[in-house]
């Protein structure tokens, strides 16, 4: 017979999977048990990713989330989070979304890296990490929460794939065995005004040792990374709300330019 835990478990999956879909919020699960923690969050992410597969979408890599230190101190936290990146929500360069198609959407760019060969940790080094990496590109990851008023404890934020909604990313660019990715540059505009600069080191000091800690974080669950895998490494600067007629614009060192087109209504 299934535990109380787990019970309360798969409620909140389901509550989480039915709020993707009516696109209608949900209160914060840490309201009425403040006493939710990372396992908590992982459990419930875990089940709802059952449900998400069940519908026919797939896993193609993670994202990491919290891996600047001013995040990871807001949550009162030493470490980022993961969830997974699914199919569904890759969109290429230059797309056009709606803001209907979300629910609080915001927009961020990041260093995105595809595997050409697969990571198992634990153990995994930054310097076997970069060796796997077979494509580095621009990226911007859309973040959404289906908890209301993005009123979330740590817990919600996991459950909730890590508070993904889509991701965009641009051209493959080989990687480069002198480029610092620590050092990589980027420049965000919205409609042709600059709204926010970053640079690689605020994902963890390096975006490459985001894979590493996936990979091994991953690697303790018996969760490879696999060739193929995109891998988003955390945001370079503060979210940007997304509104109907948008254009923004993310201009990297190395990587180029990637941009994202708001729509109006429809889905």
């Amino acid at each position: 017979m299934p535990s109380r835990d787990h019970e309360d478990t798969v409620r909140r999956a389901k509550a989480l999977y039915e709020a993707r879909k009516s696109r209608v919020p949900i209160p914060p699960f840490t309201d009425t048990d403040p006493g939710l923690g990372m396992d908590d969050g992982y459990a419930v992410q875990r089940e709802l990713v059952a449900l998400l597969l069940a519908d026919g979408d797939a896993v193609i890599g993670y994202k990491a989330g919290l891996t600047s230190a001013p995040m990871r101190s807001m949550f009162g936290v030493d470490t980022p989070d993961y969830g997974p990146v699914l199919s569904s929500t890759v969109l290429a360069d230059g797309a056009t979304v709606s803001c209907e198609a979300f629910i609080a959407p915001k927009v961020e760019a990041e260093i995105v890296f595809r595997l050409a060969k697969p990571l198992a940790g634990p153990g995994v080094t930054v310097e076997r990490a970069r060796a796997a990496i077979g494509e580095v590109r621009a990226g911007l990851e859309i973040v959404d929460s289906r908890i209301e008023d993005w009123r979330i404890g740590l817990a919600d934020t996991i459950a909730d794939l890590a508070s993904n909604g889509a991701v965009v990313v641009g051209h493959p660019v080989p990687p480069s065995p002198d480029l610092d990715y620590r050092l990589v540059g980027m420049a965000f505009s919205r409609d042709g005004e600059l709204v926010a600069t970053g640079a690689g080191a605020a994902a963890m000091g390096d975006p490459v040792a985001v894979v590493a800690w996936l990979a091994n974080v991953l690697g303790e669950q018996g969760v490879s990374l696999e060739a193929g895998h995109l891998i988003m490494t955390g945001a370079l600067h503060a979210a940007v709300p997304l509104r109907p007629g948008d254009t923004f614009t993310a201009e990297f060192d190395h990587l180029g330019a990637i941009t994202l087109h708001v729509g109006g209504g429809g889905a």
